[in-house]
């Protein structure tokens, strides 16, 4: 396969990319802490979300904390799968222009 195949393009933009990154490094994450994360806001991270919810990359699950709605995301199999993929396709571009 094709180095560059191998990039996804639902993780080309620096927000999904970051949002994966911290989701396959802390295993699961709820939205007021990535928006506290990356500094957006709800709309901006609310977009981000369902693009790789869309892609089948994002797990969910509603819990309350304190009577409070919280959601959780994490990254599916495929996601974690897709997200090495990637970041070893960019490691790989990275290193050749080295």
């Amino acid at each position: 396969m094709d180095m560059l195949e191998q990039l996804a393009t639902v993780f080309d933009h620096r927000v999904r990319l970051t949002i994966g990154v911290l989701l396959a490094r802390h295993g699961e994450l709820s939205f007021s802490r990535m928006k506290e994360l990356l500094q957006l806001t709800d709309g901006n991270l609310g977009a981000h979300l369902r693009k790789l919810e869309d892609a089948g990359y994002l797990t969910l699950r509603r819990d309350f904390v304190e009577r409070k709605p919280v959601t959780w995301y994490g990254l599916t199999k495929e996601g974690k799968r897709t997200l090495k993929l990637h970041l070893h396709a960019l490691r790989t571009v990275i290193a050749s222009a080295e």
